[in-house]
Formats: structure tokens, C-alpha cells, sequence
């Protein structure tokens, strides 16, 4: 069964490292924004602790600084938000085209092109966020 909200005991558990390195890397990678409940006590979304891991690699293994490891997700992130924009103006464009399409197909696209503009907004509101 998959956990919606880990601890920060859990995630530090999962990545062996203290508690205390979680929070710093809190303030220094502005991506990571835990929801507190009443007791200030961190959830993490399941999100949240795999940007955790590749913190974590590219600190621990790739031997990145905590500038160069903001950099480098910073820059994969930009990638992703290009790479979605890209496909959904192409969707587009294909969809518009293409005439006398079966209805099955259309709907199949019409799904795929909503689900990559809920793509470009998360990338969107993850770039906003960063600021």
C-alpha cells in the first residue's frame, strides 16, 4: 500500500540521513515545501522525497554543491516544462489536421493533449513557486 504523506523521520530513514539535513535542504532548495498540520509536524508528498533522493545523489554520489545541485534541477526542470510545451503545440497542430479520424482516436488525443496542458501547469506553477 502506498503512503500518500511520509514523516520526516520516514524520509530520513529512507535516505540515511539526519532530520536536520532534511530541513536545511528545505531553505535551500525552494521545490521542497512540506505540508505542516496543526503540530508543525512535516508531510511529505511522495513527490517531495524522490526530489529528496536526487538531492541526495547528486550531493552524496555526484559530489554536487548545493549551488550546482540547484542549478542542475533547476535546468532538468526547465528541460521537462520545454519538452511538455513542445508536445502539447504539436498535439495540437495533429489533432487540427487531421480530418475523417476514427472518434476513438480523437478521444484518445483530446485525453493525451489534456493531460499534457495538466503537465505544462504543474511546470508552471513548480517555476512560480521557485521564485
Amino acid at each position: 500500500m502506498k503512503k500518500y504523506y511520509y514523516t520526516i523521520g520516514e524520509v530520513s530513514n529512507l535516505l540515511n540521513v539526519k532530520p536536520h539535513v532534511i530541513r536545511y535542504w528545505e531553505s535551500e532548495f525552494p521545490w521542497i515545501k512540506p505540508k505542516k498540520n496543526s503540530g508543525r509536524i512535516r508531510k511529505y508528498s511522495e513527490k517531495q522525497v524522490l526530489l529528496l533522493r536526487k538531492i541526495y545523489d547528486l550531493l552524496y554520489n555526484q559530489r554536487y554543491t548545493i549551488e550546482g545541485a540547484r542549478q542542475k534541477i533547476k535546468q532538468e526542470r526547465t528541460t521537462i516544462q520545454e519538452i511538455a510545451k513542445d508536445a502539447l503545440d504539436e498535439s495540437s497542430t495533429s489533432i487540427n489536421e487531421v480530418s475523417g479520424m476514427k472518434p476513438e482516436i480523437k478521444e484518445v488525443l483530446l485525453d493525451l493533449k489534456n493531460d499534457l496542458t495538466q503537465i505544462q501547469q504543474t511546470c508552471k506553477k513548480y517555476t512560480q513557486d521557485k521564485k
